[in-house]
């Protein structure tokens, strides 16, 4: 049988700390402290309950992170 894969770590980083900045800084510097993947959603926009290790999710609204967190 083959090994477990073991997925990639999670950077060491606060999610809020992206509430309030510009939606495309935000972006630019979440890649830059490591998140492979950087989703950009509207208020109230419809998910699926998957979690991706390594993606961070931002809820923006004019341009603004107004929620943020990882998955």
């Amino acid at each position: 049988m083959a090994p477990t894969p073991t997925p990639p770590a999670q950077p060491d980083d606060d999610p809020d700390a992206y509430v309030g900045l510009a939606a495309d800084g935000a972006e630019q510097l979440a890649r830059e402290r490591g998140w492979s993947t950087v989703r950009s959603l509207p208020p109230g926009a419809i998910i699926t309950m998957e979690y991706l290790e390594g993606r961070l999710n931002f809820e923006v609204e004019g341009g603004t992170v107004i929620r943020c967190w990882p998955g």
